[in-house]
């Protein structure tokens, strides 16, 4: 008998289309060609023309042709080009807790990936966008890349298509109203106009207004979506009427800009001037928001009513100046980046540019301070899903508070309230980037704010193991308190050096600068400090060999983290209060206490902890030696996929290697590492639920054949059957031979085959049919 496991879902991050795909067939074609021959691909063409739209669905094509993933890295809001590799590996969801650059991190967790990587808006980061991406091809022979971007990026090896518009009817040239469907530029025109105007349909009455409204636009995608959407305020005639009017105007001057450059900025001009005042203030002043934005955001920024928010808004929406999206049960809003630089320029033009940075940074402040208020409590889950979905905007509001900002007060502020949303995305590198400048201009604020945000960059050095870093903030940070100053402040400091010492391997001096700590902490300052500490002692005494003491900390975060519906900590302290009480015997509580952690690592998104989980359960698992490794498979696999190829609790106190030997003994090698890749194949949701006990993986015949075959590899199947060749095949599905060798043998694999006449002889009976 031989296990078949569910194999890991596809992973990427590639976001669902709103809108129906129009045209692009040789395009499309084109661009799986070229990436089939070249490594690096760059969609090039003015803002509007659809390069993004091109990328994306070339790139939702290609899914299964990348097993290990395809994922789009959106770079529109990044004004940090310091942060470029940061974004990506983010983008990736890698996160490594030891100080090094996230370039390495990046290369290293790609290096034997097959992978597609789409960097969607690159023009005004070309020359980092073309370091990172030489340094990623040149290290990882399996990467590919796929750009947007209004120039080309001038890299080595890159192979540039520049995206046209779609076509319209030559205006010399009549076209029956059967012809027009030819033109991507009218199939569009009538699907956008169909969900403006339901019902809205092509007939001979308006056929020869919607070609020349189409040729005036010169088939821009983005011009058409605005003109489209007019016609739920105006007429066919009166759309081409305005447009012909403007375009009149505006085109007998010294415009210099080429024609299609000008014909978008026309039509955007055209569709501005359309709009109330109210309309065009909340357009101009909503284009400060980096990254997108919800209702709230949008309130208190847009200076709006709110019941005056909600029609303004809706109204934007129907004249495709805004794009609404539901995350989860949120309604945000977003503007395409051609729009919204637009609306920039507008900001500027009224003067108003310094005065919405301004608000757009106090909004910032006052977000974070209540997630930061508010984060050991019931509200945690929220507030990790809010900071993912307003990361861009975060960034851009630190920009302005380290740069333009009048007082320094707010960027510590900011930098002290993200700080555990940093720790628990594995954020480190970043978190330290923006503490750092936030200090660099700190002069006249408060010496508390500062000691705070130099204990916060010591302790994200000390987890990631940069000791000298750690002990030069610790130092800045407990010569600037004292403890008639600020109690709460200096056991903060205090609190930081323990963390210090922990990871410099001084486990007695970081006991006892936990216990000072706590002394003033568990009735001054908040309870986010107090968890923390707490943590620190729990670690630090299990280091040193303390376990009751240990055990007596967690159980105390566990108390006061359950008791305010915390999650992050109490997993955390969950799995390690499991893995003290195991070391003591107590198998039936360990068991579930890790199984709880598990549960809650899934819930915060936290991969390293569950792969943590993961492995402790291995170990607990000794006497089941195929289900130990099948568990250190699966935690093996969770790490290497967040970015850290190591779990350090894996090697604690060497349960790891010894339960990797007793099991080798006990079911021989090839057996073990059969069960360990089983594990690795499982994927997160398997692996949890196979964890949990919910599920199991199934037992099966070694020879029958696995028939679900993915969409790829069934055509691939039959293409087998028709005799082809893998030259043929790569010919003939436009991909590289060496990618069709490779979905051949995954076929084979998958139905247990060695011949390519089985596989021929499997889809003439009919078989395939069933994958």
């Amino acid at each position: 008998m031989q296990s078949v496991v569910r194999v890991r879902m596809r992973v990427g991050n590639l976001p669902h289309e709103l809108t129906d795909f129009v045209g692009r067939g040789r395009e499309l074609a084109k661009v799986r060609r070229l990436l089939s021959e070249s490594r690096l691909v760059t969609l090039t063409g003015l803002g509007g023309v659809g390069k993004t739209r091109l990328a994306l669905r070339v790139a939702a094509d290609l899914q299964e042709d990348f097993e290990d993933g395809v994922w789009l890295v959106e770079l529109g809001a990044l004004a940090e080009p310091h942060l470029l590799a940061d974004t990506v590996a983010a983008a990736l969801g890698l996160r490594e807790r030891v100080a090094r650059s996230p370039l390495p991190l990046l290369t290293d967790f790609l290096a034997d990936r097959r992978a597609l990587i789409v960097l969607d808006n690159c023009e005004h980061l070309v020359v980092e966008v073309a370091e990172l991406a030489q340094a990623v091809l040149s290290a990882c022979p399996e990467v590919r890349i796929l750009a947007t971007s209004r120039e080309a990026l001038a890299a080595e090896g890159e192979t540039v298509l520049r995206v046209p518009p779609l076509t319209v009817p030559d205006p010399d040239e009549s076209s029956s109203l059967r012809g027009l469907g030819q033109y991507e530029g009218v199939v569009m025109f009538e699907a956008r106009a169909r969900s403006a105007v339901p019902g809205f349909s092509l007939t001979a009455d308006n056929q020869a207004t919607v070609a020349e409204v189409c040729q005036r636009l010169e088939g821009l995608p983005l011009a058409i979506e605005l003109a489209a959407a007019r016609l739920r305020a105006l007429s066919l005639e009166q759309i081409l009427v305005r447009l012909t009017d403007r375009y009149r105007l505006l085109t007998t001057g010294t415009r210099v800009a080429p024609s299609r450059q000008q014909t978008l900025r026309l039509c955007i001009d055209w569709s501005h001037d359309l709009l109330g005042d109210r309309e065009r203030a909340l357009w101009r002043r909503l284009a400060v928001f980096a990254g997108g934005f919800e209702l709230d955001a949008a309130a208190e920024v847009g200076g709006f009513a709110d019941g005056e928010l909600v029609d303004v808004l809706g109204s934007l929406v129907d004249k495709s100046i805004l794009i609404r999206e539901e995350t989860g049960e949120v309604a945000r809003y977003r503007m395409l980046e051609t729009i919204r630089e637009y609306g920039l320029e507008k900001l500027t033009e009224a003067g108003e540019s310094e005065l919405l940075r301004q608000r757009h940074q106090d909004w910032c402040e006052r977000l974070t301070l209540r997630a930061e208020a508010e984060w050991i409590g019931n509200r945690q889950l929220e507030w990790l899903a809010r900071f993912d979905r307003t990361r861009a905007d975060l960034r851009a509001a630190l920009e302005f508070s380290v740069t333009a900002a009048a007082e320094p007060d707010p960027a510590l502020h900011m930098v002290a309230a993200i700080y555990p949303y940093w720790v628990s995305r594995g954020l480190y590198s970043e978190g330290r980037y923006w503490i750092d400048r936030a200090l660099a201009r700190a002069d006249g604020a408060p010496a508390g704010s500062r000691v705070m945000a130099l204990c916060l960059g010591s302790m994200l050095a000390s987890m990631q193991g940069d000791v000298p870093a750690a002990q030069a903030w610790t130092e800045a940070a407990c010569a600037l308190t004292h403890p008639e100053d600020d109690p709460a402040v200096f056991a903060f400091a205090v609190s930081a050096t323990g963390y210090l010492a922990t990871f410099s391997g001084d486990f007695a001096r970081a006991t006892e600068c936990f216990e000072e700590s706590l002394l003033t902490l568990r009735t001054e300052g908040g309870a986010l400090a107090r968890v923390g500490t707490l943590v620190g002692l729990a670690m630090a005494s299990g280091l040193a060999g303390d376990s009751q003491r240990a055990i007596a900390c967690h159980e105390e975060v566990i108390a006061l983290t359950a008791s305010h519906g915390e999650s992050m900590y109490r997993s955390y302290s969950l799995s390690m209060l499991g893995l003290a009480v195991w070391e003591q015997g107590d198998t039936t509580r360990a068991e579930q206490l890790i199984e709880e952690g598990v549960r809650l690592t899934r819930l915060v998104d936290d991969p390293l902890g569950l792969a943590m989980c993961l492995e402790i359960l291995a170990w607990i698992a000794a006497d089941q030696p195929e289900r130990a490794a099948m568990l250190m498979g699966a935690s093996a696999w969770v790490g290497e996929a967040a970015g850290s190829p190591t779990i350090v609790v894996r090697d604690l106190f060497g349960h790891h290697d010894r339960v990797v030997g007793e099991s080798t003994d006990a079911i021989g090698r090839a057996a073990f590492e059969a069960a360990f890749a089983r594990g690795r194949a499982l994927g997160v949701d398997a692996a949890i639920a196979y964890a949990l006990g919910d599920q199991a993986p199934a037992e099966t015949s070694a020879s029958a054949p696995t028939k679900r075959l993915t969409r790829r590899q069934r055509q691939v199947a039959e293409l087998v059957a028709q005799g082809m060749t893998n030259k043929a095949i790569s010919q003939q599905l436009v991909i590289s031979q060496r990618t069709a060798e490779g979905h051949v043998e995954n076929v084979l694999t998958k139905l247990g085959f060695t011949t390519r006449a089985q596989i021929t002889a499997w889809v003439v009976g009919g078989a395939g049919q069933e994958a």
